[in-house]
């Protein structure tokens, strides 16, 4: 067999439209698991990304969280690049000066915590099954700074306005060592500029230590920040809802992610096993 691992993004690749992995495609991944590593990599942390694990009956398998900020080989972390405190202080100083404050979300490692049980925390809330702790930015960021660690991602949520203001500052001040991933009008996801997906694959399939290359993996994805991922993998493949963009680098085009886009072509994929 020439492809020995699979990646795969989650949200709008691996999800359906109820924002779970379906008895279909969850069916399908069990049965290829038993053959190949299926890895699931994501902007989201790794709390969230365990809650699929379980469904997969594949906990504690290795996970690239946070866009690559994060890598867990089995339940153990290898490897963690933050956001730096100092940068991390000017967003918020920045975005309490504004008249209307967006939403801040901080993350680091499984622990995620907001200013308040607001809109934009509730609608993540409940999209991700996990419920973020209370406390102000400023508190966290003084905890962070004690323990010397600092933001594996922090996401932005408001209106598209004063959102626009927040990207326009952070790229205007920090643009060369933050990346600043704008996955909707409303939201920025913003993670220290020296990860990606793809390090994280590199990082892990070295730590894995079986020989493993990256064009004996398959990756799956929709969005921009999986294009780096789909492009150097051995079988990219892009589901039918993906950005044009990546779906031009990529090898294949499988279905929609709420028909089962993943769970179809691992059905077919997993003859050739």
């Amino acid at each position: 067999m020439k492809y020995k691992i699979i990646f795969t993004d989650i949200d709008g690749t691996l999800l359906d439209s109820n924002r779970t992995i379906s008895d279909y495609t969850a069916a399908q991944i069990k049965k290829i698991k038993s053959h190949l590593p299926f890895i699931l990599v994501s902007s989201r942390m790794p709390r969230q990304m365990t809650y699929f694990q379980e469904q997969l009956e594949d906990l504690g398998q290795s996970m690239i969280a946070y866009n690559g900020a994060l890598v867990l080989h089995g339940d153990q972390p290898i490897h963690s690049t933050e956001i730096v405190a100092e940068h991390t202080q000017a967003l918020i100083d920045f975005n309490q000066a504004q008249d209307q404050p967006v939403h801040l979300s901080l993350y680091h490692g499984d622990e995620w915590t907001v200013e308040a049980m607001d809109y934009w925390a509730k609608r993540e809330e409940n999209n991700t099954r996990v419920t973020p702790e209370v406390r102000s930015n400023r508190e966290t960021l003084a905890s962070w700074r004690s323990k010397g660690i600092g933001a594996h991602k922090i996401m932005c949520m408001g209106e598209v306005s004063q959102i626009d203001k927040i990207y326009s500052y952070m790229e205007a001040h920090f643009g060369t060592d933050l990346h600043l991933y704008r996955s909707k009008d409303t939201y920025i996801e913003i993670a220290n500029k020296r990860v990606s997906k793809l390090t994280g694959i590199n990082m892990l399939l070295d730590a894995m230590g079986e020989g493993i290359t990256l064009d004996q993996a398959v990756a799956f994805g929709d969005n921009y920040n999986d294009i780096e991922m789909l492009n150097a993998v051995g079988l990219g493949v892009a589901v039918a809802n993906a950005r044009e963009e990546l779906k031009a680098v990529a090898n294949t085009i499988t279905g929609h992610h709420k028909e089962d886009g993943v769970g179809r072509f691992l059905e077919e994929f997993s003859r050739e096993l």
